[in-house]
């Protein structure tokens, strides 16, 4: 067979086998530039096992990709791989080590070495480090000096947020509310509202807050004020004005202005003289707006006036002027525009930073800035550079395409600072630039070329580029290569080389029969004459159609029923077929006609809890019964499986409401259910019998929802409406399993929401509908696989269909950030906040282009990334669109596939459908007998508990509530003028537990009395090796909340004994010996966890007194 040649060794076309051997060798630094299916993962973890092999000890081998997911594959991997050499013969194992770069035959020792790999990592007990970029730096962090984190604005301990969102969520109100206090935030707040709106003034603060850690590294070193000129620093011939408009009172463009006005008044051409008239007009009052009207088209552009006209020269001067004049104002508002949205931007990103501080979170951003920081600091990063010399001998990087500046920074400050010196690592990077699809997150390119000439130049590395796969067939492979060369050719993208493939299979690509978009007017107009009378859609019994909707579902449904008949020969299996969208909108509907064909299908990616249809109905059914006025939540209740009412049933819903109307304010629908039925408003004979459940049902509910816990409440709702069982019968057999999954999650996420502290069915709503509770993950290897683009990396499968290939051209967006970060670059170059994309000022046109070369470049990415998916049967299908887009997939596809084949007519499918649902059983738990009861103790303890719950809502309680709430949320400040409690933590404590002014201020001071009094040196950094607040621990089941524990430092620096302190407001807790006994149980925990230390436990008063507590 002739070698294939698709390896390159810097630059010269190399042999396969000189490739691996230089890919493979873990005492070289290498790039590797591999395609898709090149096997970029198999290489690395190669490396890894050789290094194990020549004796590096696994925990100083460090591997780190980009998630949870793809680390865990990573060590599935690599622990597959060792078990399999472990029993492999001696012929086995050389091959394999001469496929991983070997030169010549492995020695015996080697072999058994080899061979012992697996068992030898089993008994040392420390594995690879296999990590994300995240995870590693947040391991750095915990190891940080404390006085560090103080330095960066970090909380000492801390919550790591790893979706935002909840906290973006609650800075918002505090934006707000400094932007209302501040005069100057106001007046620029108000601008931007009057220039582009309310809601384009919010989406351009949203694109702010989603570039915060670029903002901030810019706008500390002055570049955000500088990233737009001034219009007379762009334009020095408007110098001498205050304003671009001001130029119209200048002698010399006035004397032009009136001087055109005349040559076109002396015409005897109506447009001319129309156009003089409007000049003189403008000139005289001194409107620069009705000049450049007079002789300016509305998209700026010079007015077509006759060529015959005496002086024509001197009015084209007139225009030119007049344009520049329009170029200068684009310069000026967009000046004014950075100046004011970069003032507001600090102002948002100071009041996110204080709400993190607050409540001790930190964000991925804040990890990757103090990398940063710990690795390029001149004192700190002595400190890192010696912890990682221990550990690390060995650095590899998968799908190094997907690295943001900020992480490449913290990397390269790391490994430069070794400076030539032997103890550096060996690095190993591999990636492709051609599937970087993720610059929302803000990954680029630019990087791994950055890094590359990095590894070659400062580490003396080997640059590698391989363009052989091992996944695609040849007719898939060829598909590739000429799309992406006729893209290349065309100028739309660089840097691809033809590929070759190891695969011999046969492949097909098809195409799905285009979805045009008059299918819906013909059959809508099927039958009805042009003299026909449109009459209104009676939206009591005739359902809303959006055109646009309809169409999806028609191309998902055709695409759905192919794939039928496709598993209907029985050549293909469901886990065969993996389906791919750039949108999970179109997802959801493929998923919904797949179902109706009892086809299994799954979404991986959809994993938010709250995305969950059967959720969502639960969360209407809670949110109703918290706020009875919500009448849609209300109906999607009904309609659910819970009650399974019909239309019809709301139908005879709204007219009685209509029947029980009193004056103009209707009733609320729960309260109509709720009504008697006997009602001489409706006769009871014709209200449905499902309602009459149901309101019953509800009656029951809303009083449980009063009085309980939400996550009883929630349960006896489960319990008394049966509705695990309702589901199950509901759902198809496809889905049945997830959806009691995701039900059983939801009453599990009732003990998470805010930890299961304050909580009521109303927050609880309110933080299911935020998002970010993760659904319970089900993978399930029999169904057809969902999914986006960008969720489909990494990923293959036998056939792809590819939906929505003909999307719109992309429109030129607005209120965004243009961020410009060369890959070298400590911090971005320029940081542009862009009204328009479309009318961009003069001196960002460049790095625009710039920007939308590179999203143009990202969406041929993504194309890339889509055709590689497929082992060997491609299908496309699209949607006619309303704007045609020349650069669409499926334009640049349509024409190398041939039409799908059917195996019977498309409706023809009752072969696979099944006849009837099998019947299934739902487990559940028996209940355990009823254990004897101690009469008087629980008689006791029922009085007791009763009496604390009615102290539970008293003021006294409620002020200590506040207490706590606000040393909860107290960290030392490392700036002496920092404000603790801010305004903002004691309007919303005091607005959550109903306290006045004065009550608030009184908890304040009671906080304030505990951090000054006999326990303040539990504050004291300077005498603590560790503090947390509100640090939770299991004990004996239980779990545990401890207001504070600090580990206090020896006096010869070791670490020394640990506190249990316990916030109270009363002054003597001590003699309550349910608290005492509380407090000891804190301690006990803490003494099983850190055996080798002492514990102490004491009472903080709000008297200031520190109360120690002696076991009994």
């Amino acid at each position: 067979m002739t070698e294939i040649v698709s390896f390159e060794h810097n630059g010269a076309t190399v042999t396969r086998a000189r490739f691996y051997a230089i890919a493979c060798d873990p005492r070289r630094s290498v790039a590797v530039e591999a395609c898709a299916g090149a096997g970029k993962t198999w290489m690395l973890v190669s490396r890894i096992v050789r290094a194990l092999l020549e004796g590096s000890a696994p925990h100083e081998i460090l591997a780190i990709t980009f998630t949870k997911k793809a680390a865990g594959e990573m060590r599935q991997r690599l622990q597959e791989l060792l078990e399999q050499f472990s029993t492999q013969s001696d012929a086995e194992l050389s091959h394999g080590l001469i496929q991983r770069g070997f030169t010549q035959a492995p020695s015996p020792e080697q072999l058994q070495r080899l061979r012992g790999l697996h068992q030898t990592l089993l008994l040392r007990g420390r594995p690879v480090q296999i990590r994300t970029f995240h995870s590693w730096f947040a391991a750095l962090l915990r190891s940080a000096p404390l006085q560090a984190l103080a330095d960066m604005g970090l909380p000492t301990h801390y919550e790591l947020l790893e979706n935002d969102a909840q906290a973006v969520a609650q800075a918002w109100p505090r934006f707000q509310s400094q932007v209302a206090s501040d005069a100057q935030a106001r007046a620029d707040y108000v601008a931007t509202v009057a220039a582009h709106g309310r809601s384009q003034t919010q989406k351009a603060l949203e694109s702010a807050l989603n570039k915060r850690v670029e903002f901030v590294l810019a706008d500390v070193h002055g570049v955000v004020d500088a990233s737009v000129l001034t219009f007379a620093e762009q334009f020095p011939a408007f110098a001498d004005v205050d304003t671009p408009e001001a130029v119209l009172q200048t002698p010399r463009v006035r004397g032009l202005l009136q001087d055109t006005a005349r040559l076109l008044g002396a015409s005897t051409l109506k447009t001319c003289l129309e156009a003089a008239t409007a000049l003189e007009q403008a000139v005289t009052t001194g409107n620069m707006a009705a000049a450049q009207e007079a002789l300016l088209t509305q998209k700026g552009l010079p007015r077509k006036l006759s060529d015959k006209v005496v002086g024509i020269e001197t009015v084209r001067q007139a225009q030119d002027c007049l344009m520049d004049v329009a170029q200068a104002q684009a310069q000026h508002e967009a000046w004014l525009h950075q100046q004011s949205m970069a003032r507001l931007t600090r102002v948002l990103v100071v009041e996110y930073a204080q709400l993190k501080r607050e409540r001790g979170w930190i964000d991925m951003g804040d990890l990757e800035r103090a990398a940063l920081a710990l690795m390029s600091d001149p004192v700190l990063s002595g400190w890192v550079q010696e912890r990682l010399d221990a550990r690390v001998r060995h650095l590899l990087i998968d799908e190094f395409q997907d690295t943001n500046p900020l992480q490449w920074q913290a990397l390269s400050a790391w490994l430069s600072s070794y400076g030539g010196a032997g103890n550096a690592p060996s690095v190993f990077l591999v990636g492709d630039p051609k599937q970087s699809i993720y610059r929302f997150r803000r990954a680029e390119p630019q990087v791994f070329k950055a890094a590359r000439r990095f590894v070659a130049q400062c580490l003396g590395g080997d640059l590698l580029s391989c363009d052989h796969t091992w996944r695609n067939a040849p007719a898939i492979m060829d598909l590739v290569n000429q799309v992406m060369g006729q893209a290349q050719d065309a100028g739309e993208f660089d840097g691809f080389r033809a590929h070759s493939t190891e695969s011999q299979a046969e492949g097909a690509i098809y195409r799905l029969p285009r979805i045009s978009r008059d299918v819906l007017d013909s059959a809508d107009n099927a039958g009805v004459n042009a003299t026909d009378v449109v009459t209104w859609r009676d939206s009591l019994t005739a359902p809303r159609r959006i055109a646009e909707e309809t169409r999806k579902t028609l191309e998902c449904r055709q695409a759905a029923r192919w794939l039928a008949q496709q598993l209907q020969s029985g050549v293909l299996k469901p886990s065969d077929i993996m389906v791919l969208a750039r949108k999970r909108e179109r997802l959801g509907l493929m998923q919904a006609e797949l179902a109706a064909l009892h086809i299994p299908a799954q979404q991986p990616e959809k994993n938010d809890l709250s995305d969950m249809p059967e959720v969502q109905d639960l969360v209407a059914l809670l949110d109703v019964l918290v706020s009875p006025a919500h009448d849609l939540s209300l109906a999607r209740a009904l309609k659910s499986p819970v009650f399974g009412a019909s239309d019809d049933d709301l139908v005879q819903l709204a007219l009685r409401q209509r029947a029980l109307r009193d004056g103009d304010t209707p009733l609320p629908w729960l309260d109509v259910l709720l009504q008697p039925t006997d009602s001489p408003a409706l006769l009871p004979d014709s209200w449905p019998a499902s309602l009459v459940a149901a309101g019953q049902a509800l009656a029951q509910w809303k009083v449980w929802v009063a009085s309980l816990p939400p996550h009883d409440a929630l349960a006896a709702i489960y319990h008394h409406g049966d509705v695990l069982s309702r589901y199950a019968a509901a759902s198809p057999a496809t889905q049945r399993e997830s959806t009691l999954a995701n039900l059983r999650a939801l009453l599990a996420a009732a003990l998470q929401v805010d930890g299961g502290r304050y909580t009521t069915a109303y927050a609880m709503v309110r933080a299911l509908r935020a998002g970010g509770i993760p659904a319970p993950v089900r993978a399930d290897a029999t169904a057809v696989r969902l999914l986006t683009i960008h969720g489909a990396k990494g990923l293959e499968a036998p056939l792809v269909l590819l939906l929505d290939t003909d999307g719109e051209p992309v429109k030129a967006q607005t209120m965004g950030v243009l961020v410009d970060w060369p890959g070298e670059a400590a911090y971005p170059k320029r940081l542009v906040f862009l009204a328009s994309e479309s009318r961009p000022p003069a001196c960002v046109a460049d790095a625009l282009a710039t920007e939308q070369a590179a999203r143009k470049r990202e969406e041929l990415n993504a194309l890339y990334v889509a055709l590689t998916r497929t082992q060997h049967t491609l299908v496309v299908s699209s949607l006619q669109p309303h704007i045609p887009n020349a650069g669409s997939w499926w334009q640049r596809l349509h024409a190398q596939a041939q039409d799908a084949p059917w195996l019977a007519a498309p409706d023809d499918l009752a072969d696979w459908l099944p006849a009837t649902t099998p019947d299934f059983s739902l487990s559940c738990l028996p209940n355990l007998p009823l254990a004897l009861v101690n009469l008087a103790q629980s008689a006791m303890k029922t009085i007791v508990d009763t009496e604390q719950q009615e102290d539970k809502d008293s003021l006294e309680s409620r002020i200590g509530q506040a207490m706590h709430r606000l040393l909860e949320r107290y960290v030392p400040a490392s700036n002496a003028a920092a404000v603790w409690p801010s305004s903002t933590l004691l309007e919303t404590t005091a607005q959550e537990l109903a306290l006045d002014t004065a009550q608030i201020d009184l908890a304040r001071g009671m906080a304030q009395t505990i951090l000054h009094g006999e326990g303040a040196w539990a504050w004291d950094a300077s005498q603590l090796a560790w503090q947390g607040n509100e640090v939770a621990v299991v004990h004996r089941g239980r779990l545990l909340r401890m207001d504070r524990l600090v580990q206090c430092r020896s006096g010869d620096g070791t670490l020394g004994q640990w506190w249990v302190l316990d916030y109270k407001s009363t002054g003597q807790p001590h003699l309550q010996s349910a608290l005492r006994e509380q407090l000891l149980a804190y301690r006990t925990a803490v003494a099983q966890a850190h055996p080798q230390h002492p514990v102490r436990a004491a009472f903080l008063t709000a008297q200031g007194s520190l109360i120690e507590i002696d076991a009994p």
